[in-house]
């Protein structure tokens, strides 16, 4: 990989200067398997946390970063600023979440 690209969440990287690219976008949708949700369904029953799908969000949101900056490398960026995730469920088994934030040139 030639460079890193530095995400954060503030809106300004402190001690730096940049040029605003545009927004870019790293998403990824997942789904478990079947045994999966046979024990998330009895964990509904009974209650506690469901980890296999605590992974598999954990998984998504990782997975979503790395496209982010694919992305940003992609249209010349630096580092991304302001980054946010969103998440939402399609269907009943299946989860997106993408990260966003907008891509940036450094000057310095």
């Amino acid at each position: 990989m030639a460079q890193d690209i530095l995400i954060t969440t503030t809106e300004n990287i402190p001690g730096k200067h940049y040029e605003i690219i545009g927004e870019v976008f790293g998403l990824t949708t997942q789904s478990k398997n079947v045994i999966s949700n046979i024990g998330a369904g009895l964990k509904n029953i009974v209650g506690g946390e469901i980890k296999a799908y605590s992974n598999m969000l954990h998984e998504s949101r990782e997975k979503s970063i790395e496209r982010l900056r694919d992305e940003a490398r992609k249209v010349g960026g630096d580092a991304v600023v302001m980054m946010r995730f969103d998440s939402g469920s399609i269907g009943g088994d299946m989860q997106s979440v993408v990260a966003y934030g907008t891509a940036v040139k450094l000057l310095d």
